[in-house]
């Protein structure tokens, strides 16, 4: 088992070191480190010292703080924690309670332990700390007076913050100390669920209940600093502490974490081993920003719980974290064990888990009755609501029924209006009703036509006049009469010729019409 684990672990180093040397400039390794508890001794590292954003590990550093001041005197574990407005308002991963709540700094641990919720992490700071800023501090003096040399804090939860950094060192001297100084606490960090009224939560960290022999302690992740974990592992009488920082998912991080704790239950801890405080500084003056390798990619950013897809093959893997999208970029190497059989592997089905009870208020009773309290109120404030967007609601068809209302009667007087107006308008015509013709048509003129004089000449007539010449004026016009048939003549043959009588001649020659003569002739 050990040689194949070895093996492995030879094998991604040397493609390590074979991409760097083919001109993989400025790759960033992924921390990893394997101490044996009780000697300090470092079984495997890579990294270890270069600065990273620790994500959710804080919290390990939040719980050595408020376990410190509990062992000085200066709190209790039965101690109130308020959540402020400021606490409430902080982002998911959070319990959601309202502000103005309390519950003990038991309860508080318990739950920044396995929910990892940010908005009780943030209530413990400022309750033991007065303030975020003067908890910061306080985590600031506790970790340089452990030996933490490159940790420095800003917040007690983890969230993003440019100025919060860690190792992989300093969380394993961090882990140790919550080890050596708080014995009888080493339960909190293996809880496998927290039970809050009928909801269940299980812990985030998938080594518990998976792994033989995991026991603890903390998981974080941030788009920054990709999937961390702080674990530890027992088997024999032997305890082994793990950190592994930056991987791209979930299930690389706990698979990985599973194959550094096989590889160092093998291996003994020697005198020639360095220890925590020998490891050398890095070189690296700030973290790097993993957000391009880790939430910028095509696929769904991760999540912090639960098995998270490893995509692409091995070889597109190391390439995309080992920079080869950009000489200018930093990335991540795969850290260890990274081939085709990770892939391919999967941890066991995970435990039946047995939650832990927690609350809010002093105790369980008192809890019952502010839940109950506050689901009543959660009752009556959903049917104030109700009722209101009911009120809203009927006003809204109110004003919309006024309104047309008020459109209606407007047509209704200008309807009217338009009647009298056609009423006035034939009264004006003499009572006929208005045409088509009437109405598009302008009105013509109403003065009468001129009367011409009694022997007046016709407008034809002032032509002839002009020009010199006497016009005839004509006669009233009568019905034409027939004009007289000529009288038939008498056979000439059986008559002969007769005498031609003057009289009839004339008669029968019709008159020629009189002709005016010319002017000049």
């Amino acid at each position: 088992m050990s040689n194949r684990i070895l093996n492995r672990l030879a094998g991604a180093v040397a493609a390590l070191a074979g991409l760097v040397a083919a001109g993989t400039a400025q790759a960033v390794t992924a921390p990893i480190l394997v101490v044996d508890v009780d000697s300090g001794k470092v079984i495997y590292g890579q990294a270890a010292t270069d600065p990273w954003y620790p994500a959710s590990i804080t919290k390990l550093m939040t719980a050595y703080v408020a376990l410190d001041m509990v062992r000085q005197g200066k709190t209790s574990l039965d101690s109130l924690v308020t959540i402020s407005a400021a606490a409430a308002a902080e982002p998911p991963s959070k319990m959601g309670f309202r502000p103005g709540t309390q519950l003990t700094l038991d309860n508080a641990l318990k739950i920044i332990m396995v929910k990892s919720a940010n908005d009780v992490a943030w209530a413990i700071g400022e309750s033991l700390g007065g303030s975020v800023e003067g908890f910061s501090a306080i985590m600031n003096e506790t970790s340089q007076r452990l030996g933490m040399h490159e940790s420095r804090w800003t917040n007690p939860n983890g969230l993003p913050d440019a100025r919060q950094w860690t190792s992989a060192r300093d969380m394993a001297v961090l882990g140790r100390a919550l080890m050596r100084d708080f014995p009888g606490s080493r339960d909190l960090f293996s809880i496998s669920a927290i039970q809050f009224g009928k909801a269940v939560m299980a812990n985030h960290n998938g080594l518990l209940g998976r792994y033989a022999g995991a026991d603890g302690m903390k998981t974080g992740f941030i788009c920054s600093g990709g999937f961390n974990v702080v674990a530890s592992a027992t088997r024999n009488g032997r305890r082994i502490l793990t950190v592994v920082m930056g991987q791209p998912s979930a299930r690389e991080r706990d698979l990985k974490a599973a194959d550094l704790f096989d590889y160092a239950f093998t291996q003994g801890a020697s005198w020639t081993s360095q220890s925590l405080e020998a490891l050398p500084a890095s070189a690296s003056a700030a973290p790097p920003d993993m957000r391009p390798y880790i939430c910028e990619r095509r696929k769904a950013p991760p999540i912090d719980e639960g098995p998270g897809a490893i995509g692409g093959g091995a070889e597109n893997a190391i390439a995309q974290f080992m920079g080869s999208t950009a000489a200018s970029s930093p990335a991540a190497a795969m850290a260890a064990f990274s081939s085709t059989a990770l892939r391919n592997r999967t941890l066991p089905p995970r435990a039946p888990l047995q939650p832990i009870a927690v609350w809010i208020g002093r105790n369980p009773g008192e809890g019952q009755a502010l839940l109950a309290a506050q689901e009543n109120a959660a009752k009556t404030a959903a049917a104030e609501a109700r009722a209101a967007r009911l009120e809203a609601a009927k006003a809204k068809r109110e004003a919309a029924r006024q309104a047309l209302a008020e459109r209606n009667a407007k047509a209704q007087a200008a309807r009217e209006a338009a009647r009298e107006a056609a009423k006035t308008a034939a009264k004006e015509r003499g009572g006929k009703p208005a045409t088509f013709a009437d109405r598009a048509a302008p009105k013509a003129s109403a003065k009468p036509a001129a009367k011409r004089p009694e022997g007046a000449l016709p407008k034809s007539a002032t032509a002839y006049t002009a020009s010199g010449e006497t016009p005839a004026i004509p006669e009233a016009r009568k019905p034409a009469k027939p004009a007289p048939k000529a009288a038939a003549k008498p056979n000439a043959a059986k008559t002969g010729p007769a005498k031609a009588d003057p009289a009839r001649t004339a008669a029968a020659k019709p008159k020629a019409a009189a002709r005016p003569a010319p002017a000049d002739e």
